[in-house]
């Protein structure tokens, strides 16, 4: 048996024992609602109904996009449901036996609008208020946490906003006078057993008394309030599974009503007389009457499409290619598979056919005789080799205990180079197998090394203490290491050139600043540039002054290559058939330092170096290019990414999801014929495949955490716990739902999951006006306001500003494209599909069609910028008010650039403000916080003066004196959570608010998963240097002075967590230090 079939049948036995047939009961059911006789579901992302007590259940719809969280009227007749039917996730209706979906919802697109997102789904159905007009669905207009709550009437219309800030999961009391609510939503967060600043309660909200009260105060989270008579029940991970507890109304006690010690209560629904919820993917239903609950055994047949075999193109999915040395064949990798591929003509063959494992790498040998790859069908990576000849697959490394990285043949095709995730250099000898350890690394992982063309000397780099990368030598003889470059300059990306006499590699060594206009300050770009070690102390530079008169001249042009030579000399012609002499590398460690030279190109990032001696080929922000050593000239070869071939004399070029082969250019290359890849065919095996990406997934945690004690947790036991539910996944949704209930057991920030390659309907943009609208009673849509904004900002300038527009608030828009906008429930439904397209609207004073006049506008797609704009300007506008001019405010939305953007446009404009309040509240994080703090915390050591200015400057400059605070709350998260820490640690000030998000474990980018999933593993964190403990995760940042804005209050204008900052401020003011005037003028006059 070939060994690449055995592997397969061993991946097969690993996969869970668990066979699911279509006549076996039904699990990862999801968003159960009931009648009271019936339950509804979702299913492999279709509507699904059943017996409440069980049985076959009945599909009610069948559609690409996901439809969710259905919700029975409370006369049981209809069903209003999340879905995506017409490009945009909207509220829909059907009837309780099925039938043509109708949409009742227009809303912006949200771009963060999936249920594989941690954010979840856009306007999700909550409810519907008890008299069954009306359906309440929660809508995102930002890609943030923020939510709020509406109605749209059954019978479609504009939707009306519930009089509250934000809102979550919600149910009426039986009377429909007051509202249980959560005020957040985190549902779709990978994060199990959270305790942080967004950790929500039960609240309820009673528009008659105009109050919003906390009936539940517990530090753990409290969600999905569900109002049956008068108790309130409700999930809580109080007891660390989630279950489900109750209210009493009367009583104010709450008990415990479920039990469950594995898997967690999830969206449970009801219709206030009976409760459904999920737990371990089944369907279980509680009697509040007696508090007993029962599983609810439910079988359907389903077609399964989506989980179904498929034949993909793997030309959609490329991951890496190798050449061989003559330039005929290609390795490929692709989902998962390695293709040996003709670059003209041949038969293209998949090499490995391995369903349910990841093949990457494929690798040629230089000598044409073996394709390298690595693979993990054994349940751990391993290194295999495939003969050319198509021979039996022979396996290279066993036993392997960590993920492989890259991995690299010697030039004689006798030894293999790799390093993987526990900072290990090896190397694995193709004849015996024998493994060696090269090199180990405490600081980092190794990802730089090449091999000498001698095959004796390994060059890779090692972090020195000071973080600087260093180029090391390594002798595989004598096992000695002989570092190239030193601490003082950070060294990467070596390589050998062919001939052996130079290293060239990249260093940031290129000092040239580049001055900040708004403050005098500099900061280093482009410090990279590309650089030659001369290996041996005799070889002369490449750019030594040349004097055709000299001995050296005169040797060298004796030694010209034959091509150089008369093309009819026989003796020519017969030299060159001779094969290449040996190459050997000769290096003197000694004065190597002093051997390194800079090649003349600009600062820029600089790697994948390829060089014969002559010529220098690498890669930067523009392409590859070619450096001439001999005629010192830089050429443009092309914009893709170039690799070469063993031997040198053949290139391939990657561009896009197409591979060029030719000869090695020595210029312009021209990209005119792509390798045909069409033969690439991968039979895609959809239950084996996710068994893979949840394996890996699992082994990516193992060998990525930030603590390899895994927090104390079990991890075995958790993959064992979670895996028995991967073969029920019948949606790439499904996978992801189960790896992240598995990654959220580690209970951290940023373990996050995103869905690979999944069917999707595509996005259609509804158009929007950058203002507000009511629907007048003569059925044209009044304009009720319009955002401000900015004149001079297209993305901050609502359509009906723009000049010759002319719309005001009070006119009518009583026609789109023509059509009048009494004719439709929504006049949104005009302008789906409208976003940043050329659109008519007929504006009028009245609400009628005679007398309109028609203008041209660009609808937005969206709105958000405009109020979050306006938002912001308010808030500037009240701290004017309130400190008559003495304080500035300033508002960070996040720490990547576009807030760090935000704080140079209100900081320095706000410098001579005698206090400032600054603003994260709904920071969304990023890692720019420590610049910012950088500035905040500056303090004035020399103040400066010139003549014919009453100005005072400042050293530093840019600095701000007087008192500063900082306003947080549960949304102020990741690099949001750092910067308030990082305020109050460095004695900037003081924190207002309310405790913030907790989540600072940091991530980087996904291993290559077969499918493009993308997995965020946290593998780093800070911790306290003065008292040496870990701080924030899982807790957040206390506030010194805590509010928590009053919803209602909220609701009618009112920020009191603001008002409280401005307050803070102001009562510092008087102890504030101001920089002194000028001195009385010198007096150094003559003395008498």
């Amino acid at each position: 048996m070939k060994i690449k079939h055995l592997l397969q049948l061993l991946l097969i036995a690993a996969v869970p024992s668990v066979v699911v047939s279509a006549a076996n009961e039904a699990r990862l059911l999801r968003f159960p609602a009931t009648n009271g006789e019936e339950i509804a579901f979702s299913y492999a992302g279709d509507l699904y109904k059943v017996s409440i007590n069980g049985g076959e259940a009945q599909r009610l719809t069948s559609h690409v996009g996901y439809e969710m969280f259905p919700r029975f009227s409370p006369d049981g007749k209809t069903i209003a449901f999340t879905g995506q039917y017409d490009g945009n996730t909207e509220v829909y209706k059907i009837t309780a036996d099925g039938g043509e979906p109708v949409r009742l919802t227009y809303t912006a697109t949200n771009s963060r609008d999936d249920l594989g997102d941690r954010m979840g789904p856009n306007n999700i159905v909550m409810t519907w208020t008890p008299d069954g007009k009306s359906i309440v669905y929660r809508n995102r207009i930002s890609d943030g946490f923020d939510g709020r709550l509406f109605t749209v009437s059954i019978d479609g219309g504009l939707s009306q906003r519930i009089p509250l800030p934000e809102g979550g999961f919600c149910s009426y009391s039986p009377d429909g006078k007051m509202l249980a609510y959560n005020r957040t939503m985190r549902e779709f967060r990978t994060w199990k057993y959270y305790l942080g600043g967004m950790a929500d309660d039960i609240w309820i909200y009673n528009p008659e008394k105009k109050t919003v009260d906390n009936i539940t105060n517990n530090p753990a989270q409290d969600i999905f309030p569900m109002w049956v008579g008068n108790e309130i029940y409700f999930l809580s991970a109080r007891d660390h599974i989630m279950n489900v507890f109750v209210y009493n109304a009367d009583t104010k006690q709450t008990s415990k009503v479920t039990n469950f010690d594995l898997y967690d209560v999830k969206f449970p629904s009801t219709n206030g007389k009976m409760i459904v919820f999920e737990n371990g993917g089944y369907i279980y239903k509680l009697d509040p009457a007696t508090k007993k609950y029962d599983k609810v055994n439910i079988t359907l047949n389903s077609d399964n499409i989506y989980a179904r075999n498929e034949i993909k193109n793997g030309a959609d999915n490329l991951n890496a290619a190798s050449l061989t040395a003559d330039g005929n064949r290609l390795a490929v990798t692709a989902r998962g598979e390695v293709f040996n591929v003709p670059v003209e003509k041949g038969v293209t063959r998949n090499i490995t056919r391995s369903a349910g494992a990841n093949d990457r790498e494929g690798n040629w040998s230089p000598d044409g005789k073996y394709i390298a790859y690595i693979s993990d069908a054994t349940g751990e990576t391993e290194i295999y080799m495939q003969p050319a000849d198509g021979s039996e697959t022979i396996q290279l490394t066993k036993n392997n205990d960590t993920y492989i990285r890259n991995i690299l043949w010697s030039n004689d095709s006798k030894k293999i180079v790799y390093s993987d995730r526990k900072n290990r250099l090896k190397m694995v000898d193709i004849a015996t197998k024998a493994v060696t350890t090269i090199a180990e690394e405490p600081k980092g992982e190794f990802d730089d090394y090449s091999i000498s063309p001698d095959n004796k000397w390994i060059a890779y780099t090692r972090p020195a203490d000071n973080q600087f990368s260093i180029i090391y030598l390594y002798n595989l003889d004598t096992k000695k290491e002989y570092p190239v470059t030193d601490k003082w300059y950070s060294s990467n990306s070596p390589e050998f050139s062919t001939d052996g006499k130079y290293l060239i590699f990249s260093s940031s060594r290129d000092f040239d600043p580049t001055y900040s206009q708004i403050e005098w300050n500099y900061a280093y770009n482009n410090m990279e540039g590309v650089y030659l070690a001369l290996l041996s102390k005799d070889t002369p530079s490449p750019f030594m002054l040349k004097d055709g008169n000299t001995e050296s001249a005169q040797k060298e042009a004796a030694a010209a290559p034959a091509d150089s030579k008369k093309k009819g000399d026989a003796k020519a012609t017969k030299d060159d058939t001779k094969a290449a002499p040996a190459v050997t590398v000769n290096f003197d460690p000694d004065g190597i330092m002093d051997r390194i030279i800079h090649l003349p190109l600009d600062g820029g990032n600089y790697g994948n170096f390829f060089s014969d001696g002559k010529k220098v080929y690498y890669s930067g922000r523009k392409g590859t290019h070619v450096y001439d050593l001999e005629k010192q000239k830089d050429t443009e070869v092309c914009s893709a990414r170039m690799f070469v071939a063993p031997g040198g004399k053949k290139a391939a070029f990657y561009k896009g999801n197409s591979i060029y082969v030719m000869d090695l250019p020595s210029g312009k290359a021209d990209l005119d014929k792509a390798v045909d890849l069409s033969n690439m065919k991968i039979n895609v095996d959809y239950s084996k495949e996710w068994a893979q990406i949840f394996d890996e997934a699992w082994r990516a945690y193992r060998d990525g955490f930030y603590e390899e004690n895994m927090h104390g947790k079990d991890w075995k036991a958790l993959k064992a716990k979670y895996e028995v539910l991967v073969p029920y996944a019948k949606t790439r949704i499904d996978l992801n739902y189960i790896i992240g209930e598995m990654i959220s057991e580690l209970q951290c920030g940023h373990a996050y999951v995103s869905p690979g390659e999944k069917p999707a309907v595509p996005r259609v943009y509804t158009g929007l006006l950058g203002a507000q609208v009511s629907k007048d009673k003569s059925g044209f849509y009044r304009i009720d306001k319009i955002y401000e904004g900015a004149s001079w900002s297209d993305k901050l300038r609502s359509p009906l500003r723009e000049a010759g527009v002319d719309a005001k608030v009070g006119e009518y828009v009583v026609a789109i494209d023509g059509i009048p906008t009494n004719t439709v429930n929504d006049m949104y439904q005009l302008l789906v599909g409208k976003a940043n397209v050329p659109t008519e609207l007929s504006l009028s004073s009245k609400a009628e069609l005679a007398g309109a006049r028609k203008v041209v506008i660009n609808p937005l797609d969206n709105e958000y910028p405009l109020v979050h704009y306006e938002w912001v300007q308010n808030n500037i506008k009240t701290v004017e008010k309130a400190s008559n001019g003495k304080i500035g405010y300033i508002y960070i939305p996040d720490m990547g650039p576009d807030g760090l953007n935000e704080f140079a446009r209100y900081y320095y404009p706000q410098i001579d403000k005698e206090g400032l309040i600054i603003d994260d509240r709904a920071n969304g994080g990023g890692n720019v916080s420590p610049m910012i703090l950088e500035r905040l915390n500056r303090e004035v050591y020399r103040a400066t003066m010139r003549r014919g200015s009453t100005m005072i400057g400042t050293i530093p400059d840019g600095t701000q004196v007087g008192p500063k605070v900082c306003l947080i709350n549960k949304y102020s998260a990741s690099d949001g959570d750092l910067f308030p820490w990082g305020f109050r640690a460095l004695g900037i000030g003081k924190l207002v608010g309310m405790r913030t998000w907790g989540g600072i474990i940091g991530i980087s980018g996904p291993l290559p998963y077969i499918d493009g999933t993308d997995i965020r593993v946290p593998f780093f964190t800070g911790y306290d240097p003065k008292t040496g403990d870990w701080i924030i995760e899982n807790h957040g940042v206390d506030p010194d002075i805590q509010v928590d804005n009053d919803p209602i209050k909220e609701w009618n204008g009112e920020d009191q967590q603001l008002n409280a900052a401005i307050q803070e401020v102001m009562k510092q003011l008087p102890s504030r230090k101001p920089i002194p005037p000028v001195p009385a003028p010198r007096n150094w006059g003559d003395k008498k």
